[in-house]
């Protein structure tokens, strides 16, 4: 027999030690070099997402402060100004209620909802929609409506971090507000019912203005349906107690 046939005879035996293209990308796959590599991307993927999530809320926290919140000065010129003369800003106990608190909720997907709508509003701060007095007292109304329409639907979620009608001892109220706060109690109200102006000016008309986005109050666009799942908004709720 000669070499070249004994070469051809050995042909299948030395395919078959080689095996078929998933047993040869096993062997690639496990082979040191690559396993070393998909080490060093595992590392770099772990650092990376450790520092992205670090940044993110980092980030998170840092607009989510008072000075933040009044480096525009159209908050400061304005809401902010108002903001001072209330019982939030200073009172006998020292404790306050600061934007953030009032006007972004604390459960952590909530927060992100509301940080994501928050850049509609840096769109208009580019825009000068409301960067002189007069301009912003022209939207003031439609800037309530909002607000008061976001804490009816959640039921004044962020008043709740501090009042809750369940931790209130109303036979130490004031007559006249434990009179209320329990109708209201019961009539399955919410804090913005009532207090719709407790820490900013209100617009004209504003009782008018409230009654008119209660009755409105699912009268909205997709992209706030959106908003209103992502936030747990419970319509059923506010159009049952309006």
């Amino acid at each position: 027999m000669t070499d070249t046939e004994n070469s051809k005879k050995a042909a299948p035996a030395d395919g078959q030690r080689r095996g078929g293209p998933i047993r040869r990308f096993v062997r690639w796959f496990l082979s040191p070099a690559v396993r070393t590599a998909w080490g060093l991307i595992a590392i770099v993927a772990f650092a990376g997402g450790i520092l992205f999530w670090g940044g993110f809320n980092w980030a998170m926290e840092a607009t989510n402060t008072e000075q933040f919140c009044i480096s525009c000065h159209e908050m400061k010129q304005n809401v902010f100004l108002e903001y001072r003369n209330t019982v939030h800003y200073s009172n006998k106990t020292g404790v306050r209620a600061s934007c953030p608190d009032c006007h972004v909720p604390k459960e952590w997907t909530h927060k992100v909802v509301r940080k994501i709508q928050a850049s509609n509003e840096l769109l208009h701060k580019a825009l000068g929609t409301i960067d002189t007095p007069q301009k912003f007292n022209d939207h003031r109304l439609s800037m309530s409506k909002s607000v008061w329409r976001s804490m009816k639907t959640t039921d004044s979620r962020e008043c709740r971090n501090c009042h809750k009608f369940d931790y209130m001892d109303l036979s130490l109220q004031e007559p006249r507000a434990s009179k209320v706060h329990q109708a209201a109690l019961t009539q399955g109200k919410t804090c913005i019912d009532c207090h719709q102006g407790v820490a900013h000016k209100l617009p004209p008309r504003a009782q008018e203005a409230y009654q008119e986005m209660l009755a409105n109050i699912d009268n909205v666009g997709p992209v706030q349906k959106l908003v209103d799942f992502l936030q747990d908004a419970d319509l059923a709720k506010a159009k049952a107690t309006r």
